[in-house]
């Protein structure tokens, strides 16, 4: 059977509703609609840039998942390839989930968790030259079960990678009773699989379970890799998803040393300061040496909305990721997403006080601050605003000293009383100035925050139209701005053949 390209697999009642639908990003990437969730396989491949992503092309619920697929050569429009899994009779019956691509040899080679039932095992499927066609192996699944004698949460998600003359594999899991982890194995054909151990074990005991940095008891979508080359190389980092009985939290990482069999951490970091709003992310090194890093944009409106809309899930923008001096990680938006800039609608320096002042409006924009606080200053930046105040979100920055909190305000983001309105926050650097850098990137419910490198990602939903503008105020701050409108992408589709 020909696989057939995502825009053909969903009805066309679902892809209205779906294109009717206000929240609905315009330069993210999204399902045509249905239900996306994590990026997978992440690639480049001839300079062309691979995204797979867990898809439900029969409504917007996270259910019998596929693999969608779309390619682009600047990161921002892309089009829609083929499906690459469905699933089949077999270990994948329920679901084709997360997994990675790699390269063996000159076969590209999938490496993916199949569902059926209740179990959830890693199964291998091979790719043509273009990465259009696949073809399940059929001794799936390569790993009949999880480590003998371990009392494990989960089992599925993957990071594989070749360490000399074998590969390697991290599964995502949790030992019962002691916390998150990340199995380690090891294979010489990517089929016959030999358990090494875990890498490293978290402690679910240490915090409390709604605490922005609590570990979890199972860790989904392990992902690992090193910072810069050679003797310029920084940390290794060690990424998950804190997950517990059902409920996603958030991306954490680990900085570190990955050395033989174990990775020995140095310190645990927040990946995004929006919490489950960048979820699952995968990352990957291109063609120029960048390392590239996709996030699931979960929804924060309830399931019978989605199912109304028609979607559900945003592909986060692009983002390039490096090493900080302190042995953490900063993020900034590829700059492949300047090309979406259509029109500059601002460009002036603003000195701040209590008295709000209007600076632009928008549901596509890109703004760029640079913020200049004294000791102890404040500023606050009010986004999807309607003139009256009765919706708004809110930006807000305190310095003390070389950091400052960053905080989410979305207590009156939207009239709507079912939508998730909870607040974020986290510390973000300041430079020796006092200047922080700043960049928002609105797109209608879509909203990406970047404060000193420190991600902070979230949805909103107001529910009037007029909820447009940007407004900014502050104790005596000053600021440089810049506010661009931005284009929207559109789709395209390769027919299947």
């Amino acid at each position: 059977m020909t696989a057939l390209p995502a825009l053909e697999l969903v009805s066309a009642e679902l892809a209205a509703r779906a294109a009717r639908d206000p929240h609905r990003p315009a330069f993210h990437f999204t399902a045509p609609a249905g239900w996306l969730n994590d990026p997978n396989g992440l690639t480049q491949r001839d300079g062309e840039y691979h995204l797979f992503y867990q898809f439900n092309p029969d409504a917007p619920v996270h259910h019998r998942i596929h693999w969608g697929h779309a390619v682009s050569t600047d990161l921002v429009h892309w089009r829609d390839l083929p499906i690459a899994l469905t699933p089949s009779a077999g270990p994948d019956e329920d679901g084709c989930w997360s997994g990675v691509l790699v390269y063996d040899g000159e076969v590209p080679t999938i490496v993916y968790s199949g569902r059926h039932g209740d179990r959830e095992l890693p199964c291998v499927a091979t790719g043509s030259a273009d990465l259009v066609e696949w073809t399940k192996e059929p001794a799936n699944p390569v790993i009949a079960a999880p480590p003998a004698g371990v009392d494990v949460t989960a089992f599925r998600d993957h990071c594989v990678w070749r360490e000399g003359d074998v590969w390697r594999q991290l599964i995502g899991s949790g030992i019962r009773g002691q916390g998150g982890t990340a199995f380690l194995y090891e294979s010489p054909d990517l089929r016959a699989w030999t358990y090494v151990g875990p890498l490293l074990v978290g402690d679910s005991s240490d915090g409390e379970p709604g605490a922005p940095d609590w570990t979890g008891t199972m860790w989904e979508c392990v992902d690992m890799f090193r910072i810069g080359d050679g003797d310029a190389a920084g940390p290794d980092i060690l990424v998950f998803s804190a997950w517990d009985d059902g409920v996603t939290h958030h991306p954490l990482y680990w900085s570190g040393r990955y050395e033989g069999d174990r990775f020995t951490p140095s310190a645990l970091h927040r990946l995004d300061l929006g919490g489950r709003y960048f979820y699952a992310p995968q990352s990957m090194r291109d063609e120029s040496g960048r390392r590239l890093l996709f996030g699931w944009l979960q929804e924060g409106r309830p399931d019978s909305a989605a199912v109304e809309a028609g979607w559900s899930g945003v592909m986060s923008l692009p983002r390039v990721v490096t090493a900080a001096p302190d042995g953490s990680i900063r993020q900034s938006p590829a700059p492949e997403v300047d090309a979406l800039r259509a029109e500059l609608l601002l460009d002036k320096a603003v000195v701040l006080d209590e008295e709000p002042e209007h600076i632009t409006a928008g549901n596509q924009l890109d703004i760029e601050l640079r913020l200049v606080l004294a000791d102890g200053g404040a500023a606050t930046i009010a986004l999807r605003a309607t003139d009256d105040g009765a919706e708004q979100t809110l930006l807000r920055l305190r310095r003390t000293g070389r950091t400052a909190e960053l905080s989410l305000d979305r207590s009156r983001a939207s009239l709507d009383p079912a939508v998730d309105t909870d607040a974020r926050a986290g510390s973000v650097p300041v430079g020796a100035d006092g200047a922080i850098d700043l960049r928002i990137l609105i797109d209608h419910s879509a909203l990406e925050v970047f404060a000193g490198g420190v991600p902070l990602t979230a949805r909103v939903y107001p529910t009037r139209r007029d909820a447009l503008g940007v407004w900014l105020s502050g104790d005596a701050a000053r600021a440089d701005v810049r506010a661009w409108a931005m284009a929207g992408v559109g789709r395209q589709q390769v027919p299947g053949a």
